[in-house]
């Protein structure tokens, strides 16, 4: 048995290409050029690389994107100031800090200063609660990735057996709220889960999300299964670097039905999904009805 290999790279560019068709939409009819401020503070390397390429597909949209790049010495105080001007500004709908912020600075309060309609990273405590309470919200781009993925496997995820390995804010936990909305059955396992590769074989959905390199092997797997694997890590063996998921690929792709590569799955859909939250984000503040994507 072979997998069929999800390809994210396609199903993200089908989907920026839907997105790039309303932003013009948009802006025909009403005048509304979607807007993001990008807000990174310090050099970190990943980081950079991170934002040339959400500003690369953000433009390939038609999205109009401001970069504010901040020394690493700047302050909590500065970028709560900085924030507070972004949430002012009606031509920003979506606001990105870009993680991991220096040491100095409180995440949690820079995240919950910003305007819970512009916040296009799904992070803020009010989009967690509404996502929560099954409520429309902003979620976090990468789960609603993993979901539009799982989707274009499955007709209806209703009534699957889906097991989320990992119970991160970012990935793990807002994953729950979306699967449990397709009326998918979820388990959420982690590192204290007893016999986690017997949980993990119950699963007609599989999403690893431990940040472990290639935990998940072959013999994890229910026969058919869908794999997701959200998980991106380096390792070096005889001196070649390469990057993996947290599922053993070659095993997986023996007794899967279907899984998505890494790279070339999850990654692409999360900046997608940034473009995709944006246009909601401007479509909702000038009270237009949200784009049937």
């Amino acid at each position: 048995m072979s997998a069929r290999i999800i390809d994210g790279k396609a199903i993200a560019a089908d989907l920026r290409a839907r997105i790039a068709a309303h932003v013009r939409q948009l802006n025909a009819a009403h005048g509304l050029i979607p807007g993001i401020a990008v807000v990174l503070v310090g050099d970190d390397a990943a980081s950079q690389v991170y934002v040339r390429s959400k500003g690369a597909a953000l433009a390939e949209a038609g999205i109009r994107a401001v970069d504010h790049k901040l020394p690493a010495s700047t302050s909590e105080a500065e970028l709560l100031r900085v924030i507070s001007a972004l949430n002012s500004d009606p031509t920003v709908h979506g606001i990105l800090v870009q993680l991991p912020l220096p040491e100095h600075i409180d995440m949690h309060k820079v995240i919950a200063a910003l305007d819970p309609m512009k916040d296009v990273d799904g992070f803020h405590p009010l989009n967690v609660g509404r996502l929560a309470s099954g409520l429309p919200a902003l979620p976090p781009c990468t789960p609603l990735g993993c979901a539009m993925l799982a989707k274009s496997v499955h007709e209806t995820l209703a009534g699957l057996e889906a097991v989320i390995i990992g119970r991160s804010n970012v990935v793990g936990r807002p994953l729950v709220q979306l699967l449990l909305a397709e009326n998918a059955t979820v388990t959420v396992a982690h590192s204290r889960t007893r016999d986690l590769p017997e949980v993990c074989r119950r699963a007609d959905l599989l999403i690893a999300a431990l940040g472990r390199a290639e935990t998940v092997r072959g013999d994890w797997i229910k026969p058919g299964a869908t794999v997701i694997d959200v998980g991106i890590n380096r390792v070096t063996a005889q001196g070649q670097s390469r990057i993996v998921g947290d599922v053993a690929f070659d095993e997986a792709a023996q007794v899967a039905g279907a899984i998505t590569p890494v790279p070339g799955g999850v990654g692409p859909m999360t900046i997608a999904c940034l473009l995709l939250n944006t246009l909601r984000a401007a479509c909702a503040q000038r009270e237009l009805p949200a784009p049937e994507i």
